[in-house]
């Protein structure tokens, strides 16, 4: 493939270029004197031969006084502003000392005296001729001057969402490469203030609600949408622009945000498809990113399984707010290892340590924390795979509720400021081993919580998060890059879903608010508004389409009936406990009947040696014992 040249006579070396680019603008120069003293003539035909001499003097002073100014350096393929705006200090300097000298010299040589309007006639001749003569030459290197009903033939047509600065680089880039695959008929932003004006001849064709409406008045029928990421656009419903995109027949995909884009001229041209947490249908919730400094600054913070998808990103986000000490913990050596290596890259001023551990272990858990002494931990450790869990039913308890056991007695002993833990609406209503476990490890944090030891003991419960190892993102991902089918396990299953960094600012920002608060909010459960649950089905025709593919045609779409312990949908409280507002931004609270402590840690004791024993009905029996209404389909 033959590479254009961006350069003028690319024949011709550095040197050589210069030469012809300040002999072109002297010629500028010297016909720009001569037209000026026709038009202050006011006379076509008179004689300008007497004149040819000043008017060469004048030029080759232009000359010197570009070549001063460097005017010679710009790209002329790709002038700008920029240049323009060194190139007209340029010519006014030129204008002023040259008309200058000539003045004030008129009478010792001999010269005519001269009015004041030939240096201005002179001047806006001389700068409208060389910045004409750039923009021509770019448009004549980038192909504008084509025909554009043979030029356009083969490009794709699109609109933009968002008339926003990546946009502005998007139009840009693609109107400066003849051989872009793109044709840019309009934009659609949701401000009322964009709407009729433009970006570089683009027009703001109306807002993204109008997407059908501005179609139909198209001449050229649109055959991608592309979605700028912006604040403004954020808060665009996405699902439903998606939904009548493909109705229109449009595929779509995302500009990359400024800081995405890539060094080199193709830059802008590097479409994505769109992130699959954009399609929500909701902004992304914000923290308030104070609170969460003020409450890890200067603190020794312990993150349990610190190598899982919640475990990482608490453990990212809590190192970027500068805590004084990290420990982290998993038993996955590859995770701790991944995890260990990120932060030390991106936060190695912040001591750590690293240490592989299981956290059923009661007496290794008890030497870590004596050793440590954390001011607050977070645990995040868990079996969290449903059909896993069903399949071994010891494991999860031995992790979820003896492994919970053990960090929140460990966090007491060292006198922590408090013990966060990671909980889940699987927890509510449960039908199934993890979900039960769970629920049990919120009934000992809220047990530990109300005998108001030193120790706050804190409870964030939440649903799915986009993108987690196990989750169906990544699976669907998968079975795409496979071609198909997509499983789904029922037409009509539901789930709450959150980005992982969202779940983790908001975790983090309810803990904080709920330790500052202090005892008067003890032993409830902090409950992250998920807004909406999404139908797992429409995660999957999305995906499909996000590949530019299209659902049950290019992909099949497969159901495969729920598995062990799945439920259609799942719930953030359950019907005895109180939905409570509180004063934490997307947060609310649970307050569920408090069990004895005296009894769920019986019960705990009972089901690690069942569990150690892997008497499975015996487990089920005991879990059923504490958890009012717990319901095992398998088991029955």
């Amino acid at each position: 493939m033959t590479v254009k040249s961006n350069y003028m006579l690319p024949f011709l070396n550095s040197y050589q270029r210069t030469f012809v680019k300040i002999m072109l603008d002297s010629v500028i120069a010297f016909f720009a004197f001569g037209a000026a003293v026709v038009l202050q003539k006011g006379n076509l035909y008179i004689d300008l031969l007497p004149l040819v001499g000043e008017m060469l003097v004048f030029s080759l002073f232009c000359a010197v006084i570009f070549t001063v100014f460097k005017t010679h350096r710009a790209i002329w393929s790709y002038v700008s502003l920029a240049d323009l705006h060194r190139l007209s200090w340029a010519s006014i300097t030129a204008i002023l000392l040259y008309f200058g000298v000539r003045e004030f010299l008129y009478e010792e040589v001999g010269l005519d005296h001269i009015l004041f309007s030939q240096p201005v006639i002179t001047g806006m001749l001389l700068l409208g001729g060389l910045c004409s003569f750039r923009v021509l030459y770019r448009k004549i290197h980038f192909g504008h001057l084509k025909d554009p009903k043979t030029a356009n033939v083969t490009k794709t047509r699109v609109l933009i969402i968002g008339a926003e600065d990546s946009a502005e680089l998007f139009i840009r880039s693609i109107k400066h490469n003849p051989n872009s695959a793109y044709r840019i008929l309009g934009i659609l932003d949701p401000r009322a203030d964009r709407q009729g004006r433009t970006i570089h001849g683009v027009k703001v064709l109306g807002k993204p609600e109008d997407l059908g409406q501005v179609v139909e008045n198209l001449d050229e029928k649109p055959q991608r949408l592309i979605f700028t990421t912006t604040e403004d656009t954020k808060k665009v419903p996405l699902d439903v622009l998606i939904a009548e995109a493909d109705r229109l027949g449009m595929r779509f995909s995302r500009l990359p945000s400024l800081t995405e884009f890539r060094d080199g001229d193709t830059a802008a041209h590097n479409l994505k498809p769109i992130a699959i947490e954009d399609l929500l249908g909701r902004p992304q919730a914000a923290p308030n990113m104070e609170t969460i400094k003020d409450f890890v600054v200067g603190k020794k913070i312990l993150v349990t399984g610190a190598g899982g998808s919640i475990g990482s990103e608490l453990t990212r986000q809590i190192a970027s707010f500068g805590p004084s000490e990290m420990t982290i913990i998993d038993h996955s050596e590859y995770n701790l290892y991944a995890i260990d290596l990120d932060i030390r890259r991106d936060y190695g001023l912040i001591p750590m340590q690293t240490i592989l551990a299981d956290i059923r272990n009661q007496d290794k858990v008890n030497a870590i924390f004596k050793e440590q002494k954390p001011d607050i931990v977070f645990h995040a450790a868990a079996l969290k795979h449903v059909p896993l869990v069903e399949m071994n039913p010891a494991e999860g308890i031995l992790t979820n509720v003896v492994g919970t056991r053990n960090v929140a007695e460990a966090a007491l002993k060292c006198k922590a400021q408090a013990f966060v833990q990671i909980s889940t609406d699987k927890a509510v209503n449960p039908t199934n081993i993890m979900g039960a476990s769970k629920r049990i490890g919120e009934y000992y944090a809220q047990a530990l919580d109300l005998e108001k030891s030193q120790t706050r003991f804190i409870t964030v419960r939440f649903g799915n998060v986009l993108g987690s190892s196990g989750s169906v993102v990544p699976l669907f991902k998968q079975q795409l890059e496979r071609g198909g089918p997509l499983t789904v396990t029922h037409a009509d299953i539901k789930r709450y879903f959150m980005t992982i960094k969202e779940a983790v600012g908001l975790v983090l920002q309810a803990s904080a608010c709920a330790i500052a608060q202090g005892d008067e909010e003890r032993g409830r459960i902090l409950v992250l508004d998920m807004k909406e649950p999404i139908k797992i089905i429409d995660v999957a025709r999305q995906m499909i389409r996000l590949a530019d593919l299209t659902p049950d045609e290019d992909i099949e779409i497969k159901i495969t009936g729920l598995r062990p312990g799945e439920k259609l949908y799942e719930e953030l409280f359950d019907d005895a406990e109180k939905r409570l507002e509180t004063n934490i931004p997307s947060t609310f609270a649970a307050n569920p009947k408090p069990l004895s402590k005296a009894k769920i840690k019986k019960a705990m004791t009972a089901l690690m040696k069942l569990a150690e024993n892997n008497d499975i009905d015996g487990i089920v029996k005991q879990i059923s014992e504490i958890v009012p209404g717990f319901s095992h389909e398998t088991h029955k």
